[in-house]
């Protein structure tokens, strides 16, 4: 299991604007930002992302790779993928993968794919066995 992922971006005010925004619909509405002064020398500066208490997604300003990463988000629902998709769509997003099944993985894996503004895959994801109750 993951605790956390950093992704270096090419403009840090824009990127914070993104992922605001496209974060919200997965319920991701958390933010922290970390001043790298008060971590072991050249730590960078760190704007989070999080939920329930959790600080997991973190942007930093450096060199861009675009589609080195892939980064996929747990969407509770089919409807939250589409909100997700259409707010990164409306940020500027690219897409690289309109809503829907994925049937190459399971007819109950539902989700979109986009690119982020440095280029980044992102996926956000329905899996229905995962949310049975």
């Amino acid at each position: 299991m993951l605790d956390h992922i950093f992704l270096s971006v090419s403009d840090i005010a824009r990127s914070i604007r993104f992922y605001e925004a496209t974060l919200t619909p997965l319920g991701i509405t958390a933010r922290l930002d970390y001043d790298g002064k008060d971590g072991p020398p050249g730590h960078p500066d760190l704007k989070g992302f999080g939920a329930n208490g959790r600080m997991f997604f973190w942007l930093r300003e450096g060199v861009v790779e675009g589609r080195a990463v892939h980064v996929g988000f747990v969407a509770n629902s089919k409807a939250e993928v589409d909100a997700a998709y259409a707010a990164a769509i409306q940020q500027g997003a690219v897409d690289n993968g309109r809503p829907g099944a994925r049937l190459h993985y399971d007819p109950d894996y539902y989700a979109a794919n986009v690119l982020d503004p440095d280029g980044y895959s992102l996926e956000f994801v329905y899996k229905k066995w995962q949310h049975t109750q």
